[in-house]
Protein backbone atom coordinates (compact mmCIF):
# COMPACT_ATOMS: atom_id res chain seq x y z
CA UNK A 1 0.00 0.00 0.00
CA UNK A 2 0.82 3.43 -0.41
CA UNK A 3 2.28 5.37 2.44
CA UNK A 4 1.60 8.78 1.36
CA UNK A 5 -2.13 7.62 0.83
CA UNK A 6 -2.45 7.15 4.87
CA UNK A 7 -0.18 10.20 5.60
CA UNK A 8 -1.98 12.53 3.50
CA UNK A 9 -5.37 11.13 5.44
CA UNK A 10 -3.63 11.76 8.49
CA UNK A 11 -3.02 14.81 7.86
CA UNK A 12 -6.19 16.07 6.75
CA UNK A 13 -7.66 14.26 9.68
CA UNK A 14 -5.46 16.09 11.99
CA UNK A 15 -6.03 19.86 10.96
CA UNK A 16 -9.82 18.99 11.29
CA UNK A 17 -9.00 17.75 15.00
CA UNK A 18 -7.56 21.34 15.63
CA UNK A 19 -10.70 23.10 14.24
CA UNK A 20 -12.95 20.74 16.60
CA UNK A 21 -10.64 21.63 19.42
CA UNK A 22 -10.46 24.94 18.74
CA UNK A 23 -13.54 26.88 20.84
CA UNK A 24 -12.46 29.71 18.65
CA UNK A 25 -13.51 28.44 15.72
CA UNK A 26 -16.66 26.85 16.55
CA UNK A 27 -17.57 29.93 17.82
CA UNK A 28 -16.46 31.33 14.70
CA UNK A 29 -18.96 29.34 12.39
CA UNK A 30 -21.84 29.62 14.83
CA UNK A 31 -21.08 33.49 14.42
CA UNK A 32 -21.14 33.48 10.62
CA UNK A 33 -24.00 30.38 10.18
CA UNK A 34 -26.08 33.36 12.58
CA UNK A 35 -25.19 36.11 10.58
CA UNK A 36 -26.25 34.24 7.40
CA UNK A 37 -29.59 33.60 8.81
CA UNK A 38 -30.16 37.09 9.53
CA UNK A 39 -29.67 38.18 6.10
CA UNK A 40 -31.54 35.48 4.65
CA UNK A 41 -34.31 36.21 7.02
CA UNK A 42 -34.32 39.94 6.04
CA UNK A 43 -34.17 38.88 2.22
CA UNK A 44 -30.98 39.56 1.73
CA UNK A 45 -28.68 37.26 -0.18
CA UNK A 46 -25.16 36.00 -0.32
CA UNK A 47 -22.32 36.50 -3.01
CA UNK A 48 -19.48 34.02 -3.04
CA UNK A 49 -15.99 34.28 -4.03
CA UNK A 50 -12.54 32.89 -4.52
CA UNK A 51 -10.07 31.68 -7.01
CA UNK A 52 -8.99 28.04 -8.22
CA UNK A 53 -10.13 25.55 -5.58
CA UNK A 54 -11.48 28.40 -3.62
CA UNK A 55 -13.95 29.02 -6.79
CA UNK A 56 -14.73 25.35 -6.67
CA UNK A 57 -15.51 25.56 -2.91
CA UNK A 58 -17.40 29.04 -3.46
CA UNK A 59 -19.60 27.67 -5.96
CA UNK A 60 -20.36 24.45 -4.45
CA UNK A 61 -21.67 26.60 -1.15
CA UNK A 62 -23.44 29.00 -3.40
CA UNK A 63 -25.00 25.69 -4.98
CA UNK A 64 -26.13 24.41 -1.18
CA UNK A 65 -27.70 27.30 -0.43
CA UNK A 66 -29.31 28.16 -4.30
CA UNK A 67 -30.63 24.52 -4.65
CA UNK A 68 -31.04 22.32 -1.65
CA UNK A 69 -28.70 20.75 1.48
CA UNK A 70 -30.31 17.88 3.42
CA UNK A 71 -34.02 18.16 2.27
CA UNK A 72 -36.38 19.72 -0.13
CA UNK A 73 -37.40 23.36 0.66
CA UNK A 74 -37.55 26.98 -0.76
CA UNK A 75 -34.53 28.24 -2.77
CA UNK A 76 -32.02 31.07 -0.65
CA UNK A 77 -30.54 33.63 -3.02
CA UNK A 78 -26.92 32.83 -2.77
CA UNK A 79 -24.62 32.78 -6.11
CA UNK A 80 -20.74 32.20 -7.18
CA UNK A 81 -19.45 35.58 -8.86
CA UNK A 82 -17.06 33.74 -11.29
CA UNK A 83 -20.18 31.62 -12.74
CA UNK A 84 -20.59 34.03 -16.09
CA UNK A 85 -17.33 33.44 -18.05
CA UNK A 86 -17.95 36.53 -20.27
CA UNK A 87 -18.08 38.71 -17.69
CA UNK A 88 -14.89 37.26 -16.17
CA UNK A 89 -13.15 37.83 -19.17
CA UNK A 90 -14.11 40.76 -20.36
CA UNK A 91 -13.77 42.22 -16.84
CA UNK A 92 -10.10 40.73 -16.99
CA UNK A 93 -9.23 41.88 -20.11
CA UNK A 94 -10.38 45.78 -19.64
CA UNK A 95 -9.47 46.24 -16.55
CA UNK A 96 -7.67 43.78 -14.54
CA UNK A 97 -8.28 40.52 -13.02
CA UNK A 98 -7.73 42.19 -9.61
CA UNK A 99 -11.44 44.50 -10.33
CA UNK A 100 -13.24 40.95 -11.25
CA UNK A 101 -14.58 40.39 -8.12
CA UNK A 102 -14.70 44.46 -7.13
CA UNK A 103 -16.79 45.74 -10.08
CA UNK A 104 -19.85 42.81 -9.57
CA UNK A 105 -20.09 43.60 -5.68
CA UNK A 106 -20.72 47.36 -6.64
CA UNK A 107 -23.50 46.19 -9.32
CA UNK A 108 -24.98 43.48 -7.27
CA UNK A 109 -24.24 43.77 -3.53
CA UNK A 110 -26.70 45.80 -0.82
CA UNK A 111 -26.50 46.88 2.36
CA UNK A 112 -26.75 43.66 4.62
CA UNK A 113 -26.18 41.59 2.29
CA UNK A 114 -23.13 39.00 3.08
CA UNK A 115 -19.87 38.37 0.99
CA UNK A 116 -18.64 35.05 1.17
CA UNK A 117 -15.42 35.09 0.23
CA UNK A 118 -12.70 32.40 0.65
CA UNK A 119 -8.50 33.12 -0.31
CA UNK A 120 -6.13 29.90 1.28
CA UNK A 121 -3.52 32.61 1.75
CA UNK A 122 -5.80 35.57 3.01
CA UNK A 123 -4.10 37.61 -0.05
CA UNK A 124 -5.65 37.28 -3.49
CA UNK A 125 -5.50 41.02 -4.79
CA UNK A 126 -9.26 40.39 -6.49
CA UNK A 127 -10.51 38.89 -3.11
CA UNK A 128 -9.32 41.97 -1.11
CA UNK A 129 -10.98 44.21 -3.05
CA UNK A 130 -14.13 42.54 -3.30
CA UNK A 131 -13.78 43.21 0.73
CA UNK A 132 -13.45 46.53 0.03
CA UNK A 133 -16.19 47.06 -2.22
CA UNK A 134 -18.67 45.03 -0.05
CA UNK A 135 -17.54 47.44 2.93
CA UNK A 136 -18.59 49.94 0.97
CA UNK A 137 -22.12 48.45 -0.11
CA UNK A 138 -22.54 47.92 3.95
CA UNK A 139 -22.56 44.14 3.02
CA UNK A 140 -21.52 41.93 5.95
CA UNK A 141 -18.22 40.09 5.18
CA UNK A 142 -17.35 36.32 6.39
CA UNK A 143 -14.19 34.95 5.15
CA UNK A 144 -12.26 31.49 5.30
CA UNK A 145 -8.65 31.67 5.15
CA UNK A 146 -5.44 29.14 6.05
CA UNK A 147 -3.97 29.93 9.72
CA UNK A 148 -2.75 33.31 9.18
CA UNK A 149 -5.48 34.70 7.90
CA UNK A 150 -3.09 37.28 5.23
CA UNK A 151 -4.41 40.47 4.12
CA UNK A 152 -7.63 39.47 5.23
CA UNK A 153 -7.05 39.78 8.95
CA UNK A 154 -8.88 42.89 10.29
CA UNK A 155 -11.22 43.17 6.94
CA UNK A 156 -13.91 40.81 7.80
CA UNK A 157 -16.61 40.67 10.30
CA UNK A 158 -15.59 36.87 10.78
CA UNK A 159 -12.64 35.65 9.60
CA UNK A 160 -12.80 31.78 9.75
CA UNK A 161 -8.71 30.72 9.65
CA UNK A 162 -8.14 27.08 9.43
CA UNK A 163 -4.60 25.72 11.36
CA UNK A 164 -2.84 24.82 8.13
CA UNK A 165 -0.44 26.16 5.79
CA UNK A 166 -0.92 23.06 3.06
CA UNK A 167 -3.34 24.47 0.65
CA UNK A 168 -5.17 21.15 -0.09
CA UNK A 169 -5.86 20.64 3.26
CA UNK A 170 -7.36 24.21 4.00
CA UNK A 171 -9.42 23.64 1.21
CA UNK A 172 -10.88 20.41 2.43
CA UNK A 173 -11.64 22.08 6.10
CA UNK A 174 -12.97 24.98 4.20
CA UNK A 175 -15.66 22.96 2.60
CA UNK A 176 -16.05 20.96 5.81
CA UNK A 177 -16.56 24.35 7.29
CA UNK A 178 -18.93 25.85 4.67
CA UNK A 179 -21.12 22.29 5.01
CA UNK A 180 -21.51 22.73 8.85
CA UNK A 181 -22.20 26.31 7.98
CA UNK A 182 -25.76 25.31 5.45
CA UNK A 183 -26.79 22.73 7.78
CA UNK A 184 -27.27 24.87 10.70
CA UNK A 185 -28.77 27.57 8.23
CA UNK A 186 -31.26 24.87 6.91
CA UNK A 187 -32.01 23.86 9.73
CA UNK A 188 -32.73 27.05 11.54
CA UNK A 189 -34.44 28.39 8.30
CA UNK A 190 -36.35 25.66 7.30
CA UNK A 191 -37.36 23.62 10.76
CA UNK A 192 -38.40 20.08 10.14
Amino acid sequence: MNKRIVEVFEQSVSVKQKIQNDVLILEQIQSASDLIIKAFSAGKKILFCGNGGSAADAQHLAAEFSGRFYYDRPPLDAEALHVNTSYLTAVGNDYSFDEVYSRIVKAKGSDGDVLFALSTSGNSPNILRAIESAKIKGMLIIGLSGENGGKMNGLCDILIKVPSTDTPRIQESHITIGHIICELVESALFPK
